[in-house]
């Protein structure tokens, strides 16, 4: 069991072994492959078109596996999360350890369709975020 990292593109992405751990502690004990695939726009788009019908990159996609021993993929794309992080005042690291944390999350089953899910979903974030001694990605009032 284990966690690849595959860069698919030239990105000023964490170093896999960051990228690893990252995944590893939300992971939480959970004995399954991952892999974290970091992607340009165009892949990104691709990915986000083909299984979610939508148009543009997004930040973080997560792919279930329904092979035994195998969580499943997390494919996180470079532009979108820097843009991000420079919008938003975070260091680009701590970032990309909550889009790991978050795809993770998801391929354990957790979702943010409903308010209620997006809610328990965000406070196992800031949990399993601050574990990693990052700050509360949503800000001091959560």
């Amino acid at each position: 069991m284990g966690v690849d990292v595959q860069l698919g593109c030239e990105a000023n992405a964490p170093e896999a072994t960051l990228l690893r751990h990252w995944t590893e502690s939300a992971l939480n004990g959970e004995e399954s492959d991952v892999c974290v695939r970091i992607v340009d726009r165009g892949e990104g788009a691709d990915l986000n078109h083909r299984f979610r019908q939508r148009a543009g990159a997004t930040n973080v996609l997560a792919f279930p596996a329904d092979e035994a021993g195998v969580l499943g993929d997390i494919a996180i794309c470079a532009p979108v999360a820097a843009e991000e992080a420079r919008a938003q005042g975070k260091p680009l690291a701590h970032h990309y350890a909550h889009l790991v944390v978050h795809g993770v999350l998801h391929l354990l089953g957790m979702d943010h369709a409903t308010p209620g899910e997006a809610r328990t979903m965000e406070e196992q974030e800031v949990k399993l975020l601050a574990r990693l001694g990052i700050e509360n990605p949503y800000g001091p009032d959560q």
